[in-house]
C-alpha cells in the first residue's frame, strides 16, 4: 500500500538537523579518520580557515592546534569575532563576514556555513572570542546552545578559540592520524609565507612558499631533472619540475589557500599553458603525454568570490579571476608564457635536461605503443571471459560525490573474492582477484605493466594507464590473508603501486583490510577479535568455556559473517609514506638483490619477534 502524499508530508527542518541528516553536503564523506578525506579533518580545516582569513587579513601570525585523544583545541590571534555575534556566527546559517569583500578579500571561507557545520557534528563545540580586553563564551551540544555566558572582561590577546570533539553518533568510534593533520598544517605554511601554525608544540613554518613545498614532497620521487622552476607574479605562484622516475602527473593545486585535491580550472590552464609555452619555445609539436609525463608541481592562485562544486572546496569551478574580470585560463596562461620562456632562454642547461626528458618519453611511448593494442585487446578478452572483476554499479567519473564512497577489494584466489562478492555493497564496492602471487616489479620498466596479465587487467580495473585523474574508485583495499603469503602479496603489490603509481599512494588511496583473526561465542552472543588483546577481553566478558574460532585465511569467513567487516564499520589500516623514506631506496632495500643486508635485517628483527612470542607464552 502507498504512502498518502500530503500536506503532512512536508517537513521543514533546521539548520543543525538538515546537517545532520545530510552530513555529505557538508563534509564529504564520514569516515573514521584512516582516510585523509574522512570528515573528521573537514571539521578542523574549516575551523583553521577562518584562522587563515584572519592571518590573510593581517591579523594574527601564529595559530595554535592541540589534538588530545578526541578533543581538538584552535587558537588564533585574530581580530577575534564581535563578541554580540559570536552566537550567529556559529549557529546562524549562512551568517558571516565573509559577504563582505571589504573585510575578507579572497577568502577560503565563503558561504557561512563552515563552524555551524563543526557545531551540529560535535558532540562538544566550545567558542571563546577575545577582543578589546573584553570575552565571550558560547558553548554547544550537537548544535544546542547549552551555556551562552555573559561578555566579561578579559587582557589576553585578542583572537578566538574554538574546542570541538566530533560526535560519535555521527563519526562512530574516529580517531585522528597525525600524518594527515600535519599534511593539512604543511600545506597551510607553505601557502601563507609568514604564518607560524604550532601543532601540539610543534613549529610548523615555511619560508619559501610553493618552492619549499614541491621540495618536501620531491624525496621520494628518485632524482629530478632539473632545479625546480619558481613562478611567482601577482595572485599566482607556480612551481614545478620532472622527476627521473616517476610515471605518469602529480599536481598539488590551491585556490585561495584551500586544497583543492579534485583540480578545476587552475589546474587545467596550468596542464594546458606548459605544454604550448614548451612547444612554441623548440618549435616542435610535442605530444601532450611526453611533456607532462613525470611532471611534479604546485601552483596556487587567488580568486575573488571563487565557486567550487561542493561545500568541500576540492575542486575549482570559477571561470574568472574576478566577476567579470579576465578568466583564468588566460590569466594563467599569459604568466607561465611570459616566465618560463625566459627562464629557459636565461638557463639553457634547464633548456636542455628538458628536452632530453621529453625526446626519451617520445622514445618510450613509440616503443610501448604495439604492446599496449595487444594488452587492450587482451583486456577485452579476459572481461568477457574471466571475470576477474566484479564491478560496482556506480560510475566515479561523472559524480565526485559518490566516487568518495568507492572502494575497489584486491584479493587472493576464488575464495576469498567469493566471500567478498557474496558480501559486499553491490552499489559501491568492486572485487578484483588475483590469480597467484604478482611479478616482483621493482627495477622493471613499465613495459611489463602491458605484458603482465595481472598488471595488465589491474591497471585497466582502476582506468589509471593515463595516471589517476579518471581513478575509478577512490579507494583502493588490499585484502589478504594475514600469514606470511598473505604479506608476501601485500609487499608485491605495493611495489607495482610505489614503482608505476606512486601518487596512488600519496594521496592516500591504498589500505590494508584488517580482518579478524578470532570469533569467540557461547550461546548468547558472537564477539570478533582483531588481536590477542581482544580475545582476551572476550573471553572474559563471554566466559572462559566459550568456543573459539581461528581464522586461517579470508575464505574461512562465510559471507553472512563478511557482512560486518567489509560495512560501516570496516577496518582499514592507511599505508601511508614518511616523507623522510625515500620509494627507490625502500623498494631496493625489500625488494631488491641486497639479500646479506635484508637476511642481517629478518634475522635482528626475528629475534625480537621471538622474544615478544616467548614473554606471551608465559603469560
Amino acid at each position: 500500500m502507498l504512502e498518502k502524499y500530503t500536506e503532512d508530508s512536508i517537513r521543514s527542518l533546521d539548520w543543525k538537523e538538515h546537517i545532520r541528516l545530510r552530513p555529505g553536503m557538508y563534509i564529504g564523506k564520514l569516515g573514521d579518520g584512516a582516510s585523509q578525506d574522512d570528515g573528521i579533518y573537514v571539521l578542523i580545516k574549516e575551523i583553521i580557515d577562518n584562522s587563515i582569513d584572519e592571518f590573510v587579513m593581517g591579523f594574527g601570525k601564529s595559530i595554535e592546534i592541540t589534538i588530545q585523544d578526541k578533543k581538538v583545541i584552535i587558537r588564533d590571534y585574530g581580530r577575534g569575532m564581535p563578541l554580540g555575534k559570536v552566537v550567529d556566527c556559529v549557529s546562524k546559517i549562512n551568517t558571516g563576514a565573509k559577504y563582505d569583500s571589504k573585510v575578507f578579500k579572497k577568502a577560503v571561507g565563503l558561504n557561512g556555513v563552515g563552524s555551524k557545520t563543526v557545531n551540529a557534528m560535535s558532540s562538544s563545540f566550545k567558542v571563546q572570542s577575545i577582543r578589546e580586553g573584553k570575552t565571550k563564551i558560547v558553548e554547544y551540544c550537537r548544535g544546542e546552545l547549552i551555556n551562552d555566558l555573559k561578555i566579561q572582561k578579559n587582557d589576553e590577546k585578542p583572537g578566538t578559540i574554538v574546542t570541538l570533539i566530533p560526535d560519535e553518533e555521527v563519526f562512530g568510534n574516529f580517531h585522528f592520524i597525525r600524518e594527515y593533520v600535519e599534511k593539512l598544517l604543511w600545506n597551510y605554511v607553505f601557502l601563507n609565507n609568514g604564518l607560524s601554525i604550532y601543532f601540539n608544540g610543534e613549529r610548523f613554518y615555511a619560508k619559501n612558499g610553493l618552492l619549499d613545498l614541491l621540495n618536501r614532497n620531491i624525496n621520494g620521487n628518485g632524482k629530478i631533472l632539473y632545479p625546480v622552476i619558481h613562478i611567482k607574479e601577482d595572485d599566482l605562484e607556480i612551481a614545478f619540475t620532472h622527476s627521473s622516475k616517476q610515471y605518469g602527473e602529480e599536481y598539488y593545486s590551491f585556490v585561495n589557500g584551500q586544497h583543492t585535491t579534485q583540480g578545476g580550472i587552475h589546474q587545467a590552464a596550468f596542464r594546458e599553458a606548459i605544454v604550448k609555452t614548451i612547444r612554441e619555445f623548440y618549435n616542435k609539436d610535442f605530444e601532450t603525454s611526453d611533456i607532462r609525463t613525470s611532471i611534479l608541481a604546485a601552483i596556487s592562485i587567488k580568486v575573488m568570490e571563487p565557486v567550487f562544486e561542493s561545500q568541500t572546496k576540492t575542486k575549482l569551478g570559477s571561470q574568472h579571476i574576478e566577476p567579470g574580470g579576465m578568466t583564468i585560463r588566460n590569466y594563467i596562461n599569459d604568466i607561465v608564457k611570459r616566465n618560463l620562456d625566459n627562464y629557459l632562454h636565461i638557463n639553457p642547461e634547464t633548456a636542455e635536461a628538458l628536452l632530453t626528458k621529453i625526446l626519451q618519453s617520445e622514445k618510450e611511448r613509440k616503443e610501448l605503443a604495439g604492446i599496449k593494442k595487444l594488452a587492450r585487446e587482451s583486456v577485452k578478452k579476459a572481461s568477457l571471459h574471466n571475470k576477474k572483476l566484479r564491478d560496482c554499479r556506480v560510475h566515479l567519473n561523472s559524480n565526485h560525490e559518490k566516487r568518495l564512497d568507492t572502494t575497489l577489494f584486491i584479493t587472493e584466489g576464488d575464495s576469498a573474492s567469493g566471500s567478498i562478492t557474496k558480501s559486499r555493497n553491490v552499489n559501491t564496492q568492486a572485487v578484483f582477484s588475483l590469480k597467484g602471487k604478482p611479478l616482483n616489479c621493482f627495477g622493471l620498466s613499465k613495459k611489463i605493466v602491458y605484458e603482465n596479465d595481472e598488471f595488465n587487467l589491474l591497471q585497466s580495473a582502476l582506468n589509471i594507464e593515463e595516471g589517476i585523474d579518471n581513478l575509478r574508485y577512490n579507494n583502493i583495499v588490499i585484502a589478504t590473508d594475514a600469514d606470511v603469503d598473505g604479506m608476501h602479496i601485500r609487499l608485491l603489490l605495493l611495489t607495482f603501486f610505489l614503482q608505476f603509481y606512486p601518487d596512488l599512494v600519496k594521496s592516500g588511496r591504498i589500505y590494508i583490510l584488517q580482518t579478524p583473526l578470532f570469533r569467540i561465542r557461547n550461546k548468547k552472543e558472537t564477539l570478533y577479535c582483531y588481536t590477542g588483546k581482544e580475545k582476551d577481553k572476550a573471553l572474559k566478558k563471554l566466559g572462559l568455556n566459550s568456543e573459539i574460532t581461528r581464522f586461517k585465511g579470508l575464505g574461512e569467513i562465510s559471507p553472512d559473517e563478511f557482512k560486518h567487516f567489509i560495512g560501516s564499520s570496516m577496518r582499514l589500516d592507511p599505508v601511508l609514506l614518511r616523507r623522510d623514506f625515500s620509494i627507490n631506496e625502500i623498494l631496493s632495500f625489500y625488494m631488491g638483490k641486497n639479500t646479506p643486508d635484508r637476511q642481517s635485517f629478518i634475522i635482528n628483527n626475528l629475534r625480537v619477534e621471538e622474544d615478544i612470542l616467548e614473554k606471551l607464552k608465559v603469560a
